[in-house]
């Protein structure tokens, strides 16, 4: 029987208050990070269930796939406090672990974990390497990028630093790579990419973007180390750092939830405006036009940040993000696999992100690959609106040792208790062959019993919740 090699999860964005997965407090104000959220623990719990039903030895791995850790919009220590909750729940000190081990791979609003483990993995290069350790050698640029199959594990500091705490764990390593990473089969028929899915969007290659229009003679970068390169302070700074500025920060974040609002961001627009105005002179023009200047300015570059692709609700895809994800796919991509394996594309592909909330599950034929694509979405665990969204929800995507895959589809927002139960779902082919993984995952799984009945349950509360706390920040605006 088909058992779980590998269990990926994505936007977990841990220590938001947002999140389902942070303890929020019975009065919706605030996060108690000390306390593991319940939608946490019986999400665990669901998983606990499921894997025991594995038959043959050894753990599967748990590959998280992108903004684990909120740290665009909530401290360290906050992301730090309830990824160690989620640590204590799957590595306990009593009873068995959950998994073999973790891969990080992060994303945008835990970007600043690749910087800080690439920045150590070149201290580590240079000061163990013969060429490099010596004073007045020639020292190797940093890389921005791990190879896509079989690479070097960077250290998760941080991470890592957090988990040793625990004294039974003292010797843990989470592996890190970014942005990409593929599982291949034993005969190489089938392959697996997992990448969070930001640089689907072109807002996260802004830089380079801007590049090319002030010096139009430039081409847009192909290949993922360029994209990188080009990019990643821009992502660090503003999607992965800048909330966590201080006071600055926490005022951030009120920007950040008053986007949801048109009343409370066009207070906030005006407020910024005439401050401006008021305090720098533009020559030549009197201090009303100056406000409509500003504020035109700010209404710009606040609707592309309103505008990501988690914030379009009516589609489980773009039609911009769509093309994104085909030409993230078809380019970059497809250009580090064909540089690493000789253009030697595996007949089954699938492909693994997430980053818009949304979760889905799409045959698609791509360019450069053999018709079939199986593309999963493992959506998010916060809630980004005062209101419903039907199309945003969490999934878990499950792997077998032979690559076969499925999502675990544990919620979507909704009216309706419900529509909260979980299934399971996967990408499917017209002329491809039965995928027994899928069907005995879904056998195992029955909404009505516990523990699945319990986790719906817990977030068919939970969701309201957190559309009330969002209403609670916005309303101090």
């Amino acid at each position: 029987m088909p058992d779980i090699k590998y269990v990926c999860l994505s936007d977990m964005h841990l220590g938001a208050e947002n999140s389902l997965l942070s303890n929020l407090t019975l009065d919706c104000s605030d996060t108690d990070p000390r306390v593991p959220s319940p939608i946490l623990s019986q999400l665990v719990e669901c998983l606990k269930t499921l894997i025991s039903q594995n038959e043959t030895p050894g753990k599967p791995v748990l590959i998280l796939n992108g903004d684990i850790l909120e740290l665009a919009l909530t401290t360290d220590n906050e992301a730090a406090m309830v990824f160690e909750r989620f640590i204590e729940l799957i590595f306990p000190e009593q009873g068995e672990r959950l998994f073999e081990k973790i891969l990080y791979i992060p994303g945008n609003h835990d970007h600043h974990l690749w910087e800080t483990a690439r920045e150590a993995q070149y201290i580590h290069f240079i000061t163990h390497n013969d060429s490099q350790k010596q004073p007045g050698s020639l020292l190797k640029t940093p890389w921005h990028t791990t190879k896509l199959f079989e690479p070097d594990y960077v250290p998760a500091l941080f991470l890592e630093g957090i988990v040793h705490r625990f004294p039974h764990l003292t010797q843990e390593k989470i592996h890190t790579v970014y942005p990409n990473y593929a599982l291949m089969s034993k005969d190489s028929d089938r392959c697996v990419i997992f990448s969070h899915g930001h640089f689907i969007e072109s807002m996260y290659m802004l830089l380079s973007e801007l590049r090319c229009i002030m010096f139009p003679q430039q081409e847009k970068p192909c290949s993922i180390y360029a994209i990188e390169s080009q990019n990643f302070a821009w992502i660090d700074f503003f999607w992965s750092t800048m909330g966590r500025s201080g006071e600055v920060g926490v005022d951030v974040e009120r920007v950040y939830d008053a986007l949801q609002s048109e009343a409370a961001m066009k207070k906030i627009v005006a407020n910024i405006a005439e401050g401006l105005a008021e305090r720098y002179d533009l020559p030549g023009l009197g201090e009303w036009a100056e406000k409509r200047i500003i504020k035109g300015m700010l209404d710009f570059l606040l609707f592309k940040v309103a505008k990501v692709e988690r914030a379009e609700p009516e589609v489980l895809l773009s039609e911009s993000a769509r093309q994104g994800l085909a030409n993230y796919i078809q380019g970059p991509v497809f250009e580090q696999m064909t540089q690493e394996r000789d253009a030697n594309i595996p007949p089954r592909m699938t492909f693994v992100f997430g980053h818009t909330h949304k979760p889905f599950e799409e045959d698609m034929d791509l360019e450069g690959y053999h018709p079939g694509m199986s593309v999963y979405n493992s959506g998010g665990w916060v809630v980004d609106t005062t209101d419903c969204q039907p199309l945003h929800g969490g999934a878990v995507i499950l792997l077998d040792e032979n690559l076969d895959s499925t999502s675990l589809r544990m919620y979507n927002e909704s009216k309706n208790e419900q529509d909260y139960a979980v299934k399971v779902a996967a990408s499917t082919h017209p002329n491809a062959p039965p995928n027994p993984f899928h069907e005995r995952i879904a056998g195992l799984v029955d909404p009505a019993k516990n523990p699945w009945k319990v986790f719906s349950e817990l977030v068919y509360k939970g969701v309201p919740m957190r559309y009330e706390n969002l209403k609670k920040h916005i309303a101090e605006e």
